[in-house]
């Protein structure tokens, strides 16, 4: 029996399911802000606000985490020495979600998620 299990499952299983998060959060340290469902930029919040403040330590093991975590050294390197000082003195909510209309071609809730500045 799996009680309390949570999470949104994206019709994906276990392994694609991590390689789209996993891609989300390099989209969004790389462009900033992206466009995307509203579930899945849920999803991203939790997973970029532990990294962002993971990234605020700044130590080896800090960034050696992140590495294996992001999979890429460009998008690592900016987290940690571009994004994460700006929020040293906040402690949480570093992304905002904007929800956007309905996409047309499915029906799917569209949003915003954007790091704030």
């Amino acid at each position: 029996m799996s009680f309390h299990r949570t999470g949104r499952k994206f019709g994906r299983e276990k392994g694609l399911r991590t390689a789209l998060i996993k891609s989300l959060v390099r989209s969004l340290i790389v462009h900033d802000a992206i466009t995307t469902t509203e579930a899945k930029a849920k999803t991203l919040r939790p997973v970029i606000e532990k990294l962002v403040t993971r990234a605020k330590g700044a130590t080896l093991a800090d960034r050696r985490i992140l590495a294996a975590r992001i999979g890429d050294a460009k998008a690592t390197k900016k987290l940690v020495d571009t994004i994460a000082p700006t929020f040293k003195t906040r402690s949480g909510g570093y992304t905002r979600i904007i929800k956007l209309p309905i996409r047309k071609k499915d029906s799917a809730r569209m949003a915003h998620i954007s790091f704030v500045k």
